[in-house]
C-alpha cells in the first residue's frame, strides 16, 4: 500500500473517533492513574475526601461505613492505620480531633 493512502486512512478513522466517542475523551493512561489513585484502604479514603466527604467532622465508624458503601472492605485495623497517616502531621490533608472522648475526622483547612 501506499503511504499516501495508509496517511489518509489513519486521518479519516481519527475524524471519525472524534465524532463517535467526542473530543473531550480522556486518553487509556489517565484512567489508569486514576484507577491507581484509589487502591486500597488509602484509596477509599482520598476517594471520600474528593468526594468532599470529610467537609464535616466525621467519626471513626461513619467512615468505616462510607467506605464499605464505595466497595472498600477492610478490617478496622486496616482503615485506622490509613487515617492516622493522612491525619499526622501539618502536611497532611486530615486533622484528628477529640471532642467528648471520640476521634473525629476533617479536611484541613
Amino acid at each position: 500500500m501506499d503511504k499516501t493512502i495508509l496517511n489518509r486512512i489513519i486521518a479519516r478513522l481519527a475524524r471519525l473517533e472524534r465524532k463517535v466517542f467526542g473530543s473531550n475523551r480522556q486518553p487509556v493512561d489517565s484512567k489508569l492513574k486514576d484507577a491507581k489513585k484509589y487502591k486500597g484502604a488509602t484509596g477509599g479514603i482520598r476517594l471520600l475526601l474528593d468526594e468532599n466527604f470529610f467537609d464535616k467532622k466525621r467519626l471513626f465508624h461513619e467512615v468505616c461505613k462510607a467506605l464499605e458503601s464505595k466497595g472498600y472492605h477492610y478490617s478496622k485495623q486496616a482503615v485506622q492505620t490509613p487515617l492516622n497517616n493522612l491525619s499526622s502531621s501539618k502536611g497532611k490533608v486530615l486533622v484528628a480531633l477529640t471532642e467528648k472522648g471520640r476521634k473525629l475526622y476533617a479536611k484541613r483547612k
